[in-house]
């Protein structure tokens, strides 16, 4: 029983089906302290929220490839996603809390392809760093 857990393709598979099954908890989680619903926005044809959305997926999965690579265990693969995830959360608060000026939310969900853009590069930039501190 050890080989089948040691095989590379059975590793894989499980970091896959680790990752798919975060990614989804992690946008349901954005999802539910943002003010706009993602898929119904996307459905719109709404390009800022692709944009915020997209880069959330991103810098989620790049915490991951971070934490994939620097672990041998999964438990371990997983607690550091989780924490990567938490900081990624916290980034997005700092974000709205340093523009009091408008709302990141609104101006999202208005198609404001300009905030979008910048919030996707926000996700995928703090990515990065975590990634960088995971590693």
């Amino acid at each position: 029983m050890n080989s089948f857990w040691s095989n590379e393709y059975v590793n894989t598979a499980g970091d896959y089906s680790v990752v798919i099954l975060s990614i989804v908890v992690f946008l349901a989680v954005f999802e539910l302290v943002t003010k706009y619903n993602n898929w119904e926005e996307i459905k719109k044809g709404n390009v800022a929220v692709a944009m915020a959305t997209g880069g959330k997926i991103f810098g989620i999965a790049n915490v991951f490839r971070h934490s994939i690579m620097q672990n041998d265990s999964l438990l371990t693969m997983i607690a550091w996603g989780i924490f990567g995830f938490f900081l990624l959360l916290i980034g997005y608060f700092i974000f709205e809390f340093l523009t009091p000026k408008f709302k990141i939310d609104e101006e999202i969900k208005n198609d404001n392809r300009a905030v979008g853009l910048i919030s996707m590069i926000i996700s995928i930039g703090l990515s990065y760093i975590i990634g960088a501190g995971i590693s």
